[in-house]
């Protein structure tokens, strides 16, 4: 596994202000990044037949070789961007189909990074990460919030 933790950016635009904060943040330490942006990834849906020719596999292959992951994300209308959603999403995909794959993600770390322009994170922000990470076994450590405007 590698020690140097792995960014999971969720911006729905390139060199964003999410992104740059988390470069900021994390300028001490040495980590990878997958821009979701870059990969394919379908939405979940209910009625598909596996494999959905998306990329989804591939990043959480991935993933899987980390033991710390930061997922970083602006905050769209109180909660996560879309294109972290969409990814969040797809994870039913590790509880449902890929249970294998899925139980590999069992005692992993996880923190958020988030942006947003309020001046205090959302009420709620959390929630859909904390409950993800507990019902797949991912230590939940915490969200760093950065507030765009004072």
């Amino acid at each position: 596994m590698e020690n140097r933790p792995l960014v999971i950016l969720g911006s729905n635009r390139k060199n964003s202000l999410t992104e740059a904060i988390t470069r900021k943040a994390l300028k001490q330490k040495e980590f990878d990044l997958i821009d979701l942006l870059d990969y394919e990834i379908a939405h979940y849906n209910y009625d598909a037949h596996y494999p959905v020719g998306d990329q989804f596999d591939e990043v959480i292959s991935q993933v899987l070789l980390y033991d710390n992951l930061i997922f970083a994300t602006p905050v769209y209308w109180y909660s996560m961007s879309g294109v972290m959603k969409v990814f969040f999403d797809r994870l039913t995909d590790l509880i449902t189909i890929q249970k294998d794959t899925g139980r590999q993600l069992h005692g992993k770390n996880a923190i958020i990074i988030a942006v947003g322009a309020d001046p205090e994170i959302p009420e709620g922000f959390e929630i859909p990460f904390k409950h993800t990470a507990a019902y797949l076994g991912i230590n939940y450590q915490g969200c760093t919030y950065y507030p765009t405007k004072s």
